[in-house]
């Protein structure tokens, strides 16, 4: 009788042990990481990431440093520490009537620019143009080094319209790039270098994209990955209004009128809503990169398929 009762007592341990666990793993929240992309591209968009920075949230911001309005985006984010800051690796400048170009001046690169000075507008451009790796290592050298020289913690960086990540010998030099200034590496495609699953809202209609972008973070995120989301924001002006992207007509109308404000408003809104407000902490934990990394070694890059 003794041993069937240490049996049983022994069995119902077990259980209960096994329950326990069993059920935190299933209460587990995914993590959520947030990444605003073109920030110091203007004014319009320093001033989305003011309005993200004024919620407190845990985020990361990519920065344009070649772009003229960093300046005034360094001066935000060197108050809001909660946000993780990545120099957002630029070789292109996709707008009609206002465009950007290197750091170094188109003499040091001019495999870089077009006849005007300019990086090339479009990532076909800039993949028929006959770039030298040589220049692309200086020039986004120099784009790391004026971040550092800004006295904010960089902790990634990160391809603007993928093209540091698009051919194997540019995905090469960014590794090289990384271990150099000692950053990660958050990818703009399904294949990441820490396992962060992938998702951007660029493309997603205006009418659909704030519900599609809660559906996904509701019910969709990955609770064994992290989860990336890539988010581009702006404030309403008429700098924004007046933006023709060169690349996508999806952010044009058949008419031909842009619609890259519009994008940009209703992604900066579906962040501010109540709805995703009421998110945190239910449904994921919203982390930024600085968080995710400090459970990872940034010195082993190795690519991995996302998907």
């Amino acid at each position: 009788m003794r041993k069937f009762l240490l049996f049983w007592c022994v069995f119902i341990s077990f259980t209960l042990q096994f329950s326990f666990a069993h059920g935190q793993n299933t209460s587990k929240l995914p993590q959520l990481l947030i990444r605003l992309d073109d920030i110091g591209m203007n004014h319009s968009v320093n001033m989305a990431l003011q309005k993200m920075a004024q919620t407190g949230f845990p985020i990361s911001a990519s920065v344009q440093f070649a772009c003229p309005w960093y300046q005034e985006a360094v001066d935000i984010l060197r108050k809001n520490p909660q946000i993780t800051v990545g120099v957002h690796l630029t070789l292109t400048s996709e707008w009609k009537n206002y465009r950007w170009g290197p750091v170094l001046g188109q003499t040091a690169v001019p495999s870089l620019v077009d006849t005007a000075g300019y990086f090339y507008p479009s990532t076909r451009a800039f993949g028929r143009s006959g770039y030298k790796l040589d220049e692309i290592e200086k020039e986004l050298s120099a784009q790391i080094e004026r971040a550092l020289r800004t006295g904010l913690k960089i902790t990634y960086i990160d391809p603007h319209m993928g093209i540091m990540l698009s051919t194997p010998p540019l995905r090469t030099l960014t590794e090289k790039l990384a271990h150099k200034y000692k950053l990660a590496i958050s990818p703009l495609s399904s294949v990441s270098y820490f396992g962060e699953t992938y998702k951007e809202m660029w493309g997603e209609p205006i009418a659909t994209k704030k519900s599609a972008f809660l559906e996904y973070v509701s019910n969709k995120l990955s609770v064994d990955r992290p989860n990336l989301v890539v988010i581009h924001s702006a404030t309403p002006s008429p700098e924004m209004d007046a933006l023709f992207d060169m690349n996508s007509n999806m952010m044009n109308d058949k008419d031909g009128h842009p619609l890259t404000s519009k994008h940009r408003q209703t992604e900066l809104n579906m962040l501010l809503s109540p709805e995703f407000k009421g998110m945190i902490d239910k449904k994921f934990q919203l982390e930024n990169y600085q968080q995710m990394l400090s459970t990872k070694d940034i010195n082993v890059l190795k690519a991995v398929d996302g998907a």
